[in-house]
């Protein structure tokens, strides 16, 4: 259904150029659920909005790389061709409800705005499609909640209203920009529920962004990590949370707190920051906070490789150095790792 190959996205900001993504490649088949997971400021949603050419037209290039959704060239359309597949075959649920609405209307007002305008329906056709969203998202009464204003929502109601705006007109593919990040566990193990369900019964593909791991433990096919606009690390949920092997996506791992380790186990702190975008240098990006760094992980940039079915590693180390160098750390690696 989509395919991303080697895209490179650039920013031009005040200070300089941004290196927002540097050559992500991946694909996303019909009804597959893919996790995208990093640390803010690795170019995942710079990622997610070059997919639906949302970033900003008069700062944004890309000088190299290919989107092609459904044999269409993403990035060669022009913006009428974009605004047809914009909101209709693909749509974006972003990660703050409240600043995605509109205080002054209603919310039945906003739904049924989304509907007629990629939909030819009358007024009372798009507010029984409304409703029936509204029920689809799980929001109780829906007609009484078709009258209310978004400030009479709670943060997680408001995040199933920007989730049936998304699926007003069914689309194929559906991206979430940090959907639970404002919300508590128990509102986001519903919504994540809830993205279950929608798929199974609209049969569409998932993009889920989100910096916590934990998010797509139990939703993901996929998991893409990304970090300084890179994908570090590429495999299936399995691959990632049981036999990792690149480094930062195991301090990742152990950076969240587990009911099946012991609790004298402390969890692990990444040291330092970042990279800044506006000035990579050559090597390694996550050499300078990585415990099992080298020399030659300054000097030498790591391909991203296979090291199993569909399993990619951006690291110097081979799978059993990586292990060997883990344990040598007096680190208990079980359920991490087997």
């Amino acid at each position: 259904m989509l395919e991303v190959n080697d895209l490179n996205v650039r920013i031009t900001t005040e200070r300089g150029i941004v290196k927002a993504v540097n050559g992500v490649s991946f694909t996303v088949k019909q009804g597959q659920t893919v996790g995208i997971v990093g640390e803010s400021g690795s170019g995942k949603s710079v990622l997610a909005k070059s997919i639906m050419r949302l970033n900003p037209e008069t700062t944004t290039t890309y000088p190299k790389g290919d989107i092609i959704y459904q044999d269409k060239h993403i990035l060669q359309l022009t913006e009428k061709s974009m605004r047809s597949i914009r909101g209709n075959e693909i749509s974006m649920v972003f990660q703050d409800p409240m600043s995605s609405l509109n205080p002054v209307f209603t919310i039945g007002h906003q739904l049924m705005e989304a509907i007629r305008t990629k939909r030819k329906t009358s007024r009372r056709e798009a507010e029984t499609k409304a409703i029936e969203l509204l029920k689809d998202v799980g929001i109780q009464d829906p007609v009484r909640r078709m009258r209310e204003y978004p400030h009479q929502f709670s943060g997680g109601m408001l995040q199933r209203v920007l989730i049936a705006i998304a699926l007003a007109s069914k689309p194929k593919l559906l991206i979430a920009d940090e959907p639970t990040t404002a919300l508590d566990v128990t509102i986001q193990a519903q919504i994540l529920n809830l993205f279950k369900n929608i798929q199974k019964k609209y049969g569409m593909a998932i993009i889920i962004i989100t910096h916590d791991l934990g998010v797509v433990a139990n939703i993901a096919d996929q998991v893409l990590v990304m970090y300084s606009g890179k994908i570090v690390e590429q495999g299936e949920t399995n691959d990632i949370f049981y036999n990792c092997s690149m480094p930062y996506t195991w301090s990742l791992l152990r950076a969240i707190p587990r009911f099946d380790n012991d609790h004298s186990e402390r969890l692990l702190n990444i040291k330092g920051q970042p990279p800044n975008l506006l000035d990579l240098s050559t090597g390694c990006s996550f050499y300078p906070r990585c415990p099992f760094a080298s020399e030659q992980c300054r000097i030498t940039t790591p391909p991203l490789k296979q090291v199993s079915k569909d399993h990619y590693v951006a690291c110097l180390l081979s799978e059993d150095e990586f292990k060997e160098k883990v344990k040598n750390m007096y680190v208990d690696i079980e359920g991490v790792m087997d």
